[in-house]
C-alpha cells in the first residue's frame, strides 16, 4: 500500500513562520549593514572636506611647522632648511606613471628651529641592469627651499619580517618607519613627513596621488548590502506568496 506523506496544516504554518522570520531577519541585518556603510561614507565625506579645507589654508613656514607638528597634517608648507648629510634613503618598488622605481626620502633640518622633518622628495627610475646602483641626485650643501604639503608616514608595501625597515644600514628599503629612521640618524624627527611638490631642479617626479578617504568604497559596499536585502525580500515574495497563492493556471476551489 502506497502512503503519501503530507504536511499537516500546523507543520505547514510553522514552516511558513520560520521562513518568514528568517527572511525578515536576513533582510533587516543586510539593510542595517547597508545603512552603516552609508554612515561611514558620510563620515569620510566630512573628513575629505576637512582635508580639502586644510589644503587650501595658507602655507606654514619652517618655524610654524616645527611648532604645529602632527596638527599640521595636510597643510601646505613653504620651508627653508638644510639637507641632513647621509640621510637619503630609497624606497624600492614604488610606481609613478606606470613605471617602477624609487621614492626618495631625505631629512631636512628646518631653518630657525632645532626640528628635523623627513621629506618625500619625489620618484626616480632605477637601473634594472644594475639593481644595486643608486641614481645620482644633487644635494645642495647650503640652505634650500622646499615647497610641499604635510603628510603621514610613507605608504607601506608588504614585506617579510626579516627585511623590515630599520634592520640594517642599506639605503634601499622596502618601507620606512619614522621611529626607525630617527634612531638611525640619531635625530628627533617630527611625527609627520612633507611631500615635496614644487620644482627642485633635481630630476625627481612629484606626481603624488591625491588624498583619498575611501568614500566610493563605502558607497559600493552599501549598494551591495542593500541589493542583498532587496534580493532576499524578492525571493521571499516570489516563493512564499506568488508561487504559493497565485500560481498560473491554478483553479479556485469549487
Amino acid at each position: 500500500m502506497n502512503t503519501v506523506q503530507r504536511h499537516s496544516p500546523r507543520s505547514a504554518m510553522l514552516r511558513w513562520w520560520v521562513l518568514t522570520l528568517a527572511a525578515l531577519l536576513l533582510a533587516g541585518v543586510t539593510a542595517r549593514l547597508g545603512a552603516w556603510q552609508l554612515s561611514r561614507a558620510h563620515e569620510k565625506e566630512r573628513l575629505q572636506a576637512q582635508v580639502q579645507a586644510r589644503q587650501g589654508e595658507a602655507a606654514l613656514d619652517s618655524v610654524e611647522l616645527a611648532a604645529a607638528g602632527g596638527a599640521a597634517l595636510h597643510r601646505p608648507v613653504m620651508l627653508r632648511g638644510q639637507w641632513v648629510e647621509g640621510s637619503t634613503v630609497f624606497l624600492d618598488n614604488r610606481q609613478m606613471s606606470g613605471r617602477v622605481g624609487f621614492d626618495v626620502i631625505s631629512a631636512l633640518r628646518l631653518s630657525g628651529t632645532e626640528a628635523v622633518v623627513a621629506v618625500q622628495r619625489g620618484w626616480v627610475a632605477r637601473d634594472f641592469g644594475d639593481r644595486a646602483r643608486l641614481p645620482e641626485l644633487p644635494a645642495p650643501a647650503g640652505e634650500v627651499r622646499v615647497e610641499g604639503r604635510v603628510a603621514g608616514e610613507p605608504a607601506r608595501l608588504f614585506e617579510f619580517a626579516s627585511t623590515a625597515t630599520g634592520s640594517g644600514p642599506s639605503r634601499i628599503r622596502q618601507n620606512l618607519h619614522l621611529s626607525d629612521y630617527a634612531d638611525e640618524l640619531g635625530l628627533a624627527l617630527l611625527p609627520v613627513t612633507v611631500q615635496q611638490t614644487g620644482p627642485g631642479g633635481d630630476g625627481l617626479l612629484r606626481q603624488w596621488p591625491a588624498a583619498d578617504s575611501g568614500v566610493d568604497k563605502h558607497y559600493g559596499y552599501a549598494f551591495q548590502w542593500f541589493g542583498l536585502s532587496a534580493l532576499v525580500m524578492v525571493l521571499y515574495v516570489w516563493f512564499q506568496i506568488i508561487r504559493r497563492f497565485f500560481r498560473p493556471g491554478r483553479q479556485p476551489a469549487g
